[in-house]
């Protein structure tokens, strides 16, 4: 009967340079921001800064930048008491001045629906105007100025108040905040650090057990 010949063992070194390596996978870290793209978040930054150190930017003046998101998130939930003494601060003429401006928002929202804003108004089949949708009625009154604040904030942040001289702000490095400004340089510094093919490092340290397993002396 023929013996087959005893085939040779291999090594652990052999079973791993006979294997094959997955080339299709990496350690790929973000695309670092570019000089644009950071100088726009610093901006961003620092106005955020100025709203934090300057909380009375949130004033009923603002009811003019957008009068039917006041009148039905901040307005709806005040008292006799609390718009008489609102009517006071801004005046006769600051309170006609309002008047005015809600009405005419009213009939732009209630003839152009396609671009109403954030507050939509609907006349009912007999002329009257329709109740809100539920999800646009705040619960509570805690709920509308902070509903209200948050439309005003973005509205700062995205340089849309156009009364307002951002450049004293968006130039002043008095409204940095060192905090952010160290958390996003740490996560630059990640974002460009080289990706490094997964392959890569396993062919690497394949050859480092090849180098490791030669003893020198050849085998016949």
């Amino acid at each position: 009967m023929a013996i087959s010949p005893a085939l040779p063992k291999l090594s652990g070194a052999d079973h791993i340079s006979n294997s094959p390596v997955p080339r299709d996978s990496t350690i790929a870290l973000p695309r670092s921001r570019s000089p644009a793209s950071a100088a726009r978040i610093r901006t961003k930054n620092r106005r955020k800064r100025y709203l934090d150190l300057h909380p009375a930017y949130f004033s009923s003046a603002l009811e003019l930048a957008d009068p039917l998101s006041y009148d039905r998130l901040v307005r709806r939930f005040q008292t006799p008491a609390e718009r008489e003494e609102e009517g006071r601060k801004k005046g006769y003429s600051g309170v006609l001045e309002a008047d005015l401006w809600r009405s005419e928002a009213k009939i732009e929202a209630l003839t152009n629906t396609q671009d109403a804003g954030a507050m939509t108004y609907k006349r009912g089949p007999d002329g009257e105007i329709l109740a809100e949708e539920g999800d646009e009625v705040p619960k509570t009154k805690e709920e509308g100025m902070q509903r209200w604040r948050k439309a005003m904030e973005l509205r700062f942040l995205g340089g849309r108040d156009e009364d307002f001289e951002y450049s004293m702000i968006d130039e002043g490095e008095e409204f940095d905040d060192r905090g952010v400004e160290e958390r996003e340089e740490e996560e630059k510094w990640f974002e460009e650090e080289e990706p490094q093919w997964v392959g890569d490092a396993q062919d690497d340290r394949t050859q480092e057990l090849h180098v490791e397993g030669e003893t020198g002396v050849q085998d016949f």
